[in-house]
């Protein structure tokens, strides 16, 4: 039977989904050393910085799409004493990292296992919502985009915190250098997956640039988008409202 295209394409994100799913459980152990180690603790900044940006109110309601070991959602609800905050992500053992966490620190965050494309969040329920290094892990970034304004509050804000590929040519050369021969290695020797390891540039590379993305969070539906670059480009904040 020839291809209709649509069936072709709904197969190729079913299995990226199947094998982004199942790479992050294998990690969930060691995602946050692997965080640590890889990026010699500059992440952390980042996120405060995300955060800052999300401008979190006591009473509101949040989520942290694709929350991983929900180091964002802590920091929301740390951030904005008295603010609701809900951690999604469709890894569960990435989520039982994160419940630990949150146990130790008492603070108190609702994990939920969802698939970011198919959110079971009716429309309009969250005046922020954040995400945290997984939107370039999603099958169809449009489609994520898209469900992400549906569940905003009309005004409500976006904040995306993304790898990218530094504008800079000189720093550009430094980073290819780490991020495609230095990071798999040791990557690949702290989590013990070496795809793990490989993915994480392949993913960057194939991800949209900064400018890219700002036109794609247009098209999805939200305004006065803006960006900015972390540490000389290596990572970008995105903001934008939902119209």
């Amino acid at each position: 039977m020839p291809s209709d295209g649509f069936h072709d394409r709904a197969t190729s994100q079913a299995e990226k989904a199947a094998r982004v799913r199942e790479m992050f459980d294998a990690i969930a152990p060691r995602y946050d050393l692997f965080n640590d180690v890889l990026s010699a603790g500059i992440h952390r900044r980042w996120r405060a910085d995300a955060v800052d940006l999300l401008h979190p109110e006591p009473g509101a309601l949040y989520l942290d799409l694709c929350a991983g070991t929900l180091d964002l959602a802590r920091l929301v609800r740390a951030r904005a004493p008295g603010a609701r905050v809900v951690g999604a992500d469709f890894s569960l053992p990435m989520l039982a990292e994160g419940r630990s966490k949150l146990a130790a620190s008492k603070i108190p965050v609702w994990p939920v296992c969802a698939d970011a494309l198919r959110l079971p969040f009716p429309a309009g329920e969250f005046r922020g919502l954040i995400i945290g290094f997984g939107l370039r892990n999603l099958a169809d970034y449009d489609a994520g985009l898209r469900e992400m304004a549906r569940v905003l509050e009309p005004g409500g804000r976006l904040v995306v915190l993304e790898f990218t590929v530094p504008p800079g040519r000189v720093f550009r050369g430094l980073y290819h250098a780490y991020f495609h021969h230095v990071l798999p290695r040791v990557g690949a020797w702290i989590s013990g997956q070496a795809p793990a390891a490989r993915y994480l540039p392949d993913s960057v590379s194939r991800f949209p640039r900064a400018s890219e993305l700002a036109e794609l969070m247009a098209a999805a539906g939200f305004a006065r988008v803006r960006y900015r670059y972390l540490t000389r480009g290596i990572a970008a904040l995105h903001v934008g409202y939902k119209d």
